[in-house]
């Protein structure tokens, strides 16, 4: 038998698994880690402390599982989306922390870009718009506020592609990450935009000149740290890419026109698809399978189950001492007496925006808000109210991907082990839901990744892995009510979303 890593470079943790070529979790191990966050809207961390993690993990791991290292074949590392990727200088080394996805300083930047670019241009070649979230507003801040620092920085790499040329001292990086930095990415050619590049004062040779696919061997482990890690030296590094990407391949989705939305403290959602969906309200870059033909198209929520876990938390502290005195789980209690509750919640909206919001309204300014209240409402109204103001939150990130979304939403992440929630999704969007038996993060598709760039494994070997549940049909008579449901639930924000930005600046 063959063996296979996965290690996935998070926001707040790595995590490593190791499986056989059959599919069966043998050993993992998680590190954690926090956020810098030193001033309002920057957020950023440090690259070294990534490299720790996935060495300690993959080392943890490979000790846990006690196989012959020789039986372990192959490694793929996935990451977060890293913003800027990590400045580094002559000698390889982080000039300052890296700007990760959450980070939002750059809004004079974003500002710049459309004004002396243009979202047109922007959109016909990188077929992404401007926003903080992208890295190379991250880059233009790098540039303009802190010059000794970008005097000294001779090329930026992702986190996955940083670690990955530590393991092995070869630079590449995967195509979803060099898509996913947006405005300096021609995802029409699949390379770099020189043109767009040489309008930002960009030097294209910051940016790794080999591109790779997620599948591909980016290098092979050197002798000192096969040494360390407990594995074999040659042992084949596989490029993997964006960790929610990974996360798909992980739910067996390689074909176009398929819809899946991992949902957990936040939500990744997207169309997979080979036809060009062109628009300034969603994320683009290709896909972690045959990268060169099909794409990624994004739309996610900054705050899913992170609502639901913050209501918990802040409102059910009975519900939570009943539990730790034995009781039932506060979430099962919570959703018996959510599930009692009619749709719409008898007249409550939540908007989820308890971070402001990316895609696809972008907006740093959105706030969290209840809607409705009454003296007959009960904490099971409210409770409710949240979990459809996650399914609104995914049906908006439907709506701007378009039409041509399949026949069913493929779902994933914690929020599938609520059955109500499960239903809510289904009938809010419309569409039957389809969720996968066993958890699916993004180190099973980082597992994926190395076998099939080693040749241990065939896409209809690990079609095999995923096994799905019964398909959740939505109720009709609900989801026309969620139609006008929906209706408030955007013209909501739309009527309070310059008091939202006004009580930003009294804050």
């Amino acid at each position: 038998m063959n063996y296979l890593l996965g290690t996935d470079i998070g926001t707040s943790g790595t995590k490593t698994i190791l499986m056989d070529t059959d599919g069966n979790l043998i050993a993992q191990d998680l590190q954690e880690y926090d956020v810098l966050t030193p001033k309002p809207l920057w957020a950023e961390q440090w690259p070294d402390v990534w490299l720790h993690a996935a060495k300690t993990s993959i080392k943890n791991t490979v000790m846990n599982a006690g196989i012959p290292a020789e039986k372990i074949r192959g490694i793929a590392i996935s990451g977060l989306y890293g913003g800027s990727g990590i400045p580094l200088d002559e000698k390889m080394e982080p000039v300052r922390p890296c700007m990760i996805w959450m980070d939002r300083r750059a809004e004079a930047e974003t500002k710049w870009v459309l004004d002396h670019i243009g979202e047109e241009k922007l959109l016909e070649i990188t077929h992404n718009g401007a926003d903080p979230y992208y890295g190379y507003t991250k880059i233009l801040w790098l540039k303009n506020h802190e010059p000794e620092n970008w005097k000294k920085t001779k090329l930026f790499l992702p986190p996955n592609d940083y670690v990955i040329y530590k393991l092995t001292g070869e630079i590449a990086i995967d195509y979803s990450s060099a898509g996913n930095i947006g405005g300096i990415f021609d995802m029409n050619n699949r390379t770099w935009s020189k043109e767009l590049m040489d309008a930002m004062g960009i030097p294209l040779s910051m940016m790794p000149e080999k591109i790779v696919e997620s599948t591909d061997i980016v290098g092979r482990l050197t002798k000192e740290v096969a040494v360390e890690l407990g594995l074999s030296e040659g042992m084949p590094v596989i490029a993997s890419g964006i960790d929610c990407g990974a996360a798909n391949i992980g739910l067996g989705v390689f074909e176009s026109g398929i819809y899946a939305a991992a949902i957990g403290t936040s939500m990744c959602a997207a169309l997979i698809s080979d036809k060009p969906v062109k628009g300034k309200d969603l994320i683009v870059w290709p896909y972690l399978y045959d990268a060169k033909r099909l794409s990624y198209y994004f739309s996610g929520g900054a705050t899913a189950g992170a609502i639901v876990k913050w209501f918990r938390q802040t409102m059910c502290q009975f519900e939570i001492e009943a539990e730790k005195a034995g009781g039932k789980n506060a979430y099962d209690v919570l959703n018996e007496q959510a599930t009692n509750i009619p749709a719409g919640s008898e007249g409550l909206i939540v908007l989820p925006y308890f971070m402001g919001e990316r895609s696809p309204i972008w907006d740093s300014d959105a706030k969290g808000t209840i809607v409705g209240l009454s003296l007959a409402h009960t904490k099971a109204h409210i409770y409710r109210a949240f979990l459809e103001a996650v399914a609104f939150s995914l049906r908006d990130a439907m709506v701007a991907t378009g039409e041509n979304l399949g026949e069913y939403i493929l779902l994933a992440g914690g929020v599938t082990k609520s059955k109500l929630w499960r239903q809510i999704f289904a009938d809010v969007t419309g569409y039957p839901v389809v969720c996968p038996v066993h958890d699916v993060e993004a180190n099973m598709g980082d597992v994926i990744l190395a076998g099939i760039g080693t040749g241990l494994l065939s896409y209809e070997d690990v079609k095999k892995w995923q096994v799905l549940d019964e398909k959740i049909m939505p109720n009709k008579l609900n989801h026309e009510k969620y139609n006008e449901y929906y209706t408030v639930y955007k013209s909501i924000y739309h009527n309070l979303k310059q008091d939202m930005k006004t009580l930003t600046r009294l804050k």
